[in-house]
């Protein structure tokens, strides 16, 4: 899996997340694979089972691992961290913010735990007929990674219909912008986590962007959301 990841076309996923704040990573599991993560995720029996509705974040149900996340999870979190890292030291650089991310994951991980963040936020999420989650963002007081991942592990028009990935982003005096990613079972994509940079007329100032999973209209949803930062 990680030199799977180490074949993606880096390149071009730096100018897909430059111009629209998303990058799609089509087929980075296969069917068999998505349908094995989405059963393993459900039995675990070391997984915190929480509501969206307890967050006030929607319907349906999130599955947190505390403990190491399940394969290939935790190898796409190191695996995908490292050139993320290139990029997002490069946004901050175009933003004029001072602040570098370190090449290696869990150096970062170090420096959320020293500012208090010990809550991982990587999840599961499970959402039957009439759940949705509403628009939110992964984003928290201390260090946060501008980008995490999001993975589709069960199949649109089959399993379920509804429960489109959207996109939203707010530039400043324009009305906000939707976008729906065409995610298929096994599909993949980094998004930007809440802000990203946009470049103007005059220069480049900083976008923000929130996501939500719209209403599942039939059947089960399942999907995966990997985020490189923690809470507090």
């Amino acid at each position: 899996m990680t030199a799977s990841i180490d074949r993606l076309d880096w390149a071009d996923i730096a100018a897909q997340l430059d111009a629209e704040g998303y990058a799609m990573l089509p087929g980075l599991l296969d069917a068999e694979a998505a349908r094995d993560l989405a059963r393993r995720a459900g039995n675990l029996q070391t997984a915190r089972r929480t509501s969206f509705a307890s967050a006030d974040l929607g319907r349906g149900e999130r599955i947190r691992f505390d403990a190491e996340l399940p394969a290939p999870l935790e190898s796409w979190r190191h695996a995908l961290y490292r050139p993320l890292a290139v990029i997002a030291n490069r946004w901050n650089a175009i933003l004029g913010i001072d602040d570098r991310y370190p090449a290696d994951l869990d150096d970062f991980v170090r420096r959320n735990r020293q500012a208090g963040q010990v809550r991982p936020q990587s999840h599961v999420n499970r959402l039957g007929e009439e759940d949705y989650v509403a628009l939110h963002q992964c984003s928290d007081d201390g260090p946060v990674f501008p980008m995490q991942v999001v993975a589709l592990l069960s199949e649109p028009g089959t399993d379920f219909d509804g429960g489109e990935f959207v996109l939203t982003e707010r530039r400043p005096r324009m009305q906000t912008r939707p976008m729906v990613l065409p995610l298929g079972l096994g599909d993949a994509a980094v998004i930007a986590t809440a802000a990203r940079p946009f470049k103007g007329s005059r220069g480049y100032y900083r976008v923000n962007l929130k996501h939500a999973i719209s209403r599942v209209r039939r059947g089960e949803r399942v999907g995966a959301e990997l985020t490189f930062h923690d809470a507090r």
